[in-house]
């Protein structure tokens, strides 16, 4: 396993929280991110079509996969906590398996709290079957603002 690196403080507005059983902190117990950090780790994408639009959408951020490993994450789920106090457990197995995005744009715009952002998890539900059902629409969470791995 690769050594993790130290996680600064946020500079700008903290727009993600991660706790539970996670080994690398950068206040009290928990790991805090603002919108830089979260793009210093490498910005990806892909294209999918959703319910909850019209086409195929583009949506861009963070694997959840990196965001796991800069955390130290050992545990087996993530509780995603939205800003409205919506929660929903996602496998951790499903950032591996199927490429699950941290999304911080869509269609190459920043999503606004009112268009299911700042942030939103999202799968590429075109790329299996299984990915287009409520199964995995309801691990979908947008606003996200908290994370809990157990």
């Amino acid at each position: 396993m690769q050594a993790i690196e130290a996680l600064p403080a946020p500079q700008g507005r903290t727009i993600l929280s991660v706790s539970g059983l996670i080994s690398n902190f950068n206040n009290e117990g928990a790991a805090e991110f603002d919108r830089a950090m979260l793009e210093a780790m490498g910005m990806e994408d892909f294209e999918t079509t959703t319910p909850w639009y019209e086409g195929r959408v583009r949506f861009e951020g963070i694997r959840m996969t990196k965001l796991m490993a800069s955390v130290g994450a050992t545990g087996r789920n993530v509780t995603a906590v939205a800003l409205n106090n919506y929660s929903t457990d996602i496998p951790i197995a499903d950032f591996e398996r199927y490429g699950t995005l941290l999304a911080l744009k869509r269609n190459g715009a920043y999503m606004p709290v009112r268009d299911k952002g700042p942030l939103f998890i999202v799968y590429p539900y075109d790329s299996a079957p299984e990915l287009k059902s409520p199964q995995f629409y309801t691990r979908s969470a947008w606003q996200v603002a908290k994370l809990i791995v157990s």
